[in-house]
Formats: structure tokens, sequence, C-alpha cells
């Protein structure tokens, strides 16, 4: 009996050492498994380290100010009013209602203000500023904007928005299907010489309007990179150490052994979760493209 547990154990030694000289001796194909779990995902290093810069394209529209055909000696313009028509005129045409904005109707009211100071009547102040600076100036983050402008002592705020409808851009602006906000201002003052009227609409599609990828999710696309580099250091040496072992069929080796496959199992997982959380962050940006285009 005796002899024959010696022979059982002879033989299970042997079996262990052929496996354990050929995990050493087959250093090719040690150096294929390892350099294969980083040559799985090459998406994993580019949008974790590049992430993903998606220019957002911001379309600006704008048609030149109209003026008043007729001047009215009685001219009253409002805010209220003039919103209250334009969405009068979207309902009018099964368009969703403007919301006002008070950041768009101070962008608004800096541009009335701002032609009235500098004399001018334009899209594009004296010093280059367009209604996309103005928005910007009081914090509006947009995908999209448009500006209308008029001057002039317009009888009430229906013929001002009137005027607007019978100018083929400027109606477009009104009608824009993607706007969902709107800004608006009228100041009265000294234009060359004469008291008028200056009036301006700023509409906006917010940049809120499109989900956007979460930042919480890209903090642990890059707390996964970082302890992905961390194992592949550390995977790096184990290998090493196995290499340089000596001798290969003792239990201090056997140790080594196990401590390594435990190191590749946990990257391997890692890059199983790192690759759910990259199919989940490419969705959210296709889903803010899709909105944002």
């Amino acid at each position: 009996m005796k002899e024959y547990i010696m022979k059982i154990w002879l033989i299970a030694v042997i079996v262990l050492s052929f496996i354990l000289s050929a995990l050493y001796f087959n250093r090719e194909e040690i150096n294929r498994l390892y350099q294969d779990f980083f040559g799985k995902l090459p998406e994993v290093r580019q949008v974790v380290e590049e992430k993903i810069a998606q220019e957002i394209r911001k379309q600006v529209n704008t048609a030149p100010g109209i003026r008043a055909k007729e001047e009215a000696v009685q001219s009253f313009l409002t805010v209220d009013g003039i919103i209250s028509i334009t969405n009068r005129h979207r309902l009018e045409n099964n368009l969703p209602l403007l919301v006002t904005n008070i950041l768009l109707n101070q962008s608004a009211l800096n541009k009335a203000r701002n032609m009235l100071d500098k004399q001018y009547f334009a899209h594009d102040s004296p010093e280059g500023k367009s209604v996309g600076d103005l928005a910007g100036d009081v914090g509006y983050e947009f995908i999209a904007i448009g500006e209308n402008l008029a001057m002039g002592n317009f009888l009430d705020d229906e013929a001002l928005v009137q005027g607007w409808m019978d100018s083929p851009g400027h109606r477009a602006n009104i009608l824009n299907n993607r706007y969902k906000e709107i800004g608006v201002a009228v100041v009265q003052g000294e234009y060359l010489g004469r008291s008028t009227w200056m009036a301006v609409q700023h509409f906006g599609f917010p940049l809120s309007a499109c989900p956007q990828p979460g930042n919480e999710l890209e903090e642990n696309l890059e707390e996964n990179k970082t302890r992905l580099d961390a194992l592949q250091q550390e995977i790096e040496r184990k290998r090493e150490d196995l290499e340089q072992a000596q001798p290969k069929h003792d239990p201090q080796y056997n140790q080594k052994v196990d401590e390594y496959n435990r190191l590749v199992n946990q990257y391997n997982a890692l890059v199983v979760e790192t690759k759910g959380l990259i199919e989940e962050f490419n969705n959210q940006v296709k889903a803010f493209n899709q909105c944002a285009s």
C-alpha cells in the first residue's frame, strides 16, 4: 500500500513538474497570452486616454434687420406682447410654444442697448460681437441660436411681429421647430438724431436640451484606465519573476504561478467591465449627437 501511494505521489510530481516546466519553457505562449489581454480592446486605450472629443457645430441663424415701413406717432412696444404674439404664430403652424429664458432676455437687452450706444443697426457690433458671443457673455450655452432685429416706431407689438413674419429670414427664425426658448428686448432711444425703438428677439436651442454623457461615467473610465495600467505593470513584474525563478516545481514557485494567474484574472475582469462602460458611454454620445444634429 505504501509503495502504491509513493507511485501515485511520484506520478503527481512528474505531472506537476511537466505542467510547470511547460509554463516556463513555453515563454512565447505566455507572452502571447499576456499581450492578448492588452490587444483585445484597443478602444479601451483610445476612449479612456483620449476620451471622446465631440465637436458641437453651433448653428447661428440671422437675417438683415427690418425697419418700420410707417412711423407711428403713438408707437409702443412690450416684451410680453412680442413673446405672446410670436407664440401665437407658432401655434398656428403646429409648433410648440417657446419658453422665456431670462438669460436670452438679458442678451437681447444687451444687444438693443449696444446698438443705441454705438449707433449701429446690424447683427455684428463694431467690435465684431455676434449673437453667439452675446449669449456666451450671459452664460447661455446653446446648440442653435437665432436673432431677429427691428428698428423704428412700429404702431404696436402686432405690427412689429407681423413685419418679421413678412420677412422670410425672420419668419424662419420664429417658426424654427428646433428652438425651445426665447428672449426679447425693446428699448426706446436716440438713433442718428431721432427717437426710435430697437427690438431684439433671441431664439435658443439650449445645450441642456440634449442628454450629455455623465461625468461619473467618464470618471469611472478614467479610474479603470489607471487600474489597468497598474495591473499591467504588476503582471509584467510577476511574469519576469516567474521566468527567473529557480527551481520551477517547488511550493514557492507554485504560489507565484497562482499570484500571476490571479492578477491576470483581475485584469481580464476589469477589461470586460471597462468594455461595458465604454459601450454605455458611446451610447450616450450617440444619443447626444442625434439630439444635437
